[in-house]
């Protein structure tokens, strides 16, 4: 990457196991597309009711040549479920960011009538 890695939480503590699962995750993706530019990762917790427990929205912000994706997911209880699903979905969106760059996605000509 070309810029440090950010990562932001809100209304959590920052721990050292949250911080390492998200510095992996995030190194991970550049086996997919080898370019990012910049990668912001924010952690949210919201909702402390004391019925419908504790959720979590993990936001990704991610920055290739010519292309920006933002990926953002909730869970409720287990941030851990959220950082993987959001990394999941970011990892998809780089995959077919270098698909349609090598040219392995089809495009459709409109026909004329």
């Amino acid at each position: 990457m070309q810029v440090p890695l950010q990562i932001t939480t809100r209304g959590i503590p920052r721990s050292p196991a949250l911080e390492a699962g998200i510095r992996e995750k995030a190194a991970k993706l550049e086996e997919f597309h080898p370019r990012i530019t910049s990668c912001h990762v924010a952690v949210e917790e919201y909702g402390k009711h004391q019925h419908q427990g504790r959720g979590f929205t993990v936001r990704i912000d991610l920055r290739v040549p010519g292309r920006e994706i933002a990926v953002t997911r909730d869970h409720n209880e287990d941030v851990f479920v959220a950082l993987r699903d959001a990394f999941d979905s970011a990892k998809r969106q780089l995959e077919e960011v270098v698909r349609e760059k090598r040219g392995d996605v089809k495009t459709h000509e409109m026909r004329r009538t």
